[in-house]
């Protein structure tokens, strides 16, 4: 679908990001215009496959045998393919010849109509041909010194490679929502960072281990493997909210001071937009009133992946992608810990404006001052159990040496 100039500029991305993927195996690359062919170890091919899906940009890949270009191998490789994968469910296939190598004396339509029936007569089992709407096809591709044969075609992520589009912030919370929004994000070709903002003691230091689970998974996604999440304590700013702010604006304010906070964050590392985990009308905050009052205090574009997804849904890609068991601890981050009895849903941006002037403003300073930006891997094994953000050297020295060296 693709066309013009970027069209070499994605592949070349895309042909880096499964070069990193897999730099730990045994594995030969041919490159063509639209396809990569990796020769790789028979007992790699799980582990291959696994690493494969979690390129974004790759539609789908197929496992290819090879046989001899020649007509009599050719027939008995496809029987071998036929009866190792066709299902019980499979009554019919297509057989489909492409001649890459214009020697070959049959033409493509030729060579299908001589080795159909023979290869129909010697399979196991009884199956019919249907060219227009068959349940599996058979591939055939005659090449010059080899002939590629291959069945299925197992569905990948598709979407662009990552990091085409740009670089976003994610505004990242340890629920279901986040996680999906930055996977769809990453999905569609921008290059993530994460914001979490952390509020212990009000919140436990669980939710923040729960962040940092969840970037470990969202990092086997990224181009190099690895994922930058900024740590921001919100404590001073979720304080003073709880005690100065009118009850049933608490969120939208809360909203708003974060937004403020993750805009700079943003601009500071030269990032295009702010992105988040909301849905049209899944809580409070999430109508589009609230959204256009929350949003009033920033210009940088925000980008909202899950906007019209339904809760079965994010589920399902969170099942799909093993954020589901993480996300469901029952632990709060601040925008869950405290919600009002009588939020409004239908707040006005001079609202939330007049309540604001009680806020000390220099505490956004303060709490982007002390944010801590840490480097996540899928192989980060520290884990959040004793001290939370509130001091920044004592969390570096935590990060360092391990919380038994700390007093």
């Amino acid at each position: 679908m693709l066309k013009g100039k970027n069209i070499n500029f994605f592949l070349k991305t895309i042909r880096g990001h499964v070069k990193n993927n897999l730099e730990l195996y045994d594995v030969k690359y041919e490159f063509t215009h639209d396809r990569i062919y990796i020769h790789y170890q028979e007992q790699d091919e799980e582990a291959v496959i696994a690493k494969l899906a979690m390129i974004p940009g790759i539609y789908s890949i197929s496992v290819i045998y090879n046989a001899k270009p020649n007509i009599e191998d050719i027939i008995k490789v496809s029987i071998e393919v036929l009866d190792k994968h066709l299902t019980d469910k499979d009554r019919s296939i297509k057989i489909d010849t492409k001649r890459a190598d214009k020697s070959f004396p049959l033409k493509s339509l030729e060579f299908t109509q001589k080795v159909a029936p023979e290869i129909l007569r010697q399979m196991d089992r009884d199956v019919l041909v249907d060219v227009h709407h068959p349940d599996q096809t058979l591939h055939i591709e005659i090449r010059r010194d080899q002939t590629f044969i291959y069945l299925n075609q197992i569905k990948m992520m598709g979407g662009f490679p990552y990091g085409v589009a740009g670089k976003g912030l994610m505004m990242m919370s340890g629920g279901l929502d986040s996680p999906i929004a930055a996977y769809l994000a990453m999905k569609q070709g921008i290059e993530v960072e994460l914001i979490h903002f952390e509020s212990t003691p009000l919140t436990p230091l669980e939710s923040v281990q729960k962040v940092i689970d969840l970037a470990k998974i969202l990092s086997q996604y990224t181009k190099k493997g690895k994922i930058v999440c900024h740590m921001v304590p919100f404590i001073d700013i979720h304080t003073a909210l709880l005690k100065d702010i009118y009850d049933p604006y608490i969120i939208t304010v809360m909203r708003r001071m974060m937004y403020r906070i993750a805009e700079n964050v943003a601009k500071s590392n030269k990032m295009m937009c702010l992105l988040n985990g909301e849905s049209v009308g899944q809580v409070a905050s999430q109508t589009l009133e609230s959204m256009r009052a929350i949003e009033e205090v920033t210009v940088m574009p925000i980008l909202r992946p899950l906007i019209t997804y339904d809760k079965i849904d994010i589920i399902e890609i969170a099942k799909n992608i093993n954020t589901y068991k993480t996300s469901i601890k029952p632990f709060n981050d601040c925008c869950s810990v405290y919600v009002p009895r009588n939020p409004v849903t239908k707040p006005r941006g001079y609202m939330a404006e007049r309540y604001e002037q009680k806020l000390d403003f220099s505490l956004v300073d303060k709490a982007i001052e002390h944010m801590i930006t840490i480097e996540i891997t899928p192989q980060t094994n520290f884990e959040i159990n004793a001290y939370g953000f509130a001091v920044k050297d004592a969390y570096e020295a935590y990060l360092k040496e391990g919380s038994e060296t700390l007093d």
